[in-house]
């Protein structure tokens, strides 16, 4: 139960700053960049998919690896990684694929990804010592 606890805590760190940046920071940049690409409405099913997936990733691949460490720093640089692979895979994927898939966009997605997700991998260790995993 406390690993549903974990995974829930720090989910709720993902979304709240993933939704600051989706909403208002990255709204306009997506929109001058992609909006030719971008959907009035996301697939729900496939948002939905992929967040629970991802979120998988960042607390086995990140937040438990650092619990089980005692170390905070663990968490963050593990998070950090995980964030800037799985963003490169889509982003680069994109480069690779399509075409003017605009080089700004490659390098701001990668920062964000690696910046959220070892922010959101520290919320998750936090949440982890406060729930007595670590």
């Amino acid at each position: 139960m406390k690993y549903l606890a974990l995974y829930g805590l720090t989910a709720l760190g993902f979304f709240a700053i993933d939704f600051v940046w989706l909403s208002r920071i990255a709204v306009s940049f997506y929109d001058k960049h992609l909006g030719h690409l971008l959907r009035e409405e996301p697939v729900i099913w496939a948002a939905v998919a992929f967040y629970s997936l991802y979120l998988v990733g960042v607390v086995v691949f990140a937040v438990l690896p650092g619990l089980e460490a005692g170390s905070m720093a663990r968490s963050v640089a593990l998070g950090a990684l995980f964030g800037l692979v799985a963003y490169a895979t889509f982003d680069l994927t994109c480069k690779a694929l399509f075409e003017d898939f605009p080089n700004i966009v490659v390098v701001v997605d990668l920062a964000w990804g690696t910046v959220l997700t070892g922010t959101t991998a520290t919320l998750g260790y936090l949440a982890g010592r406060w729930l007595g995993l670590g």
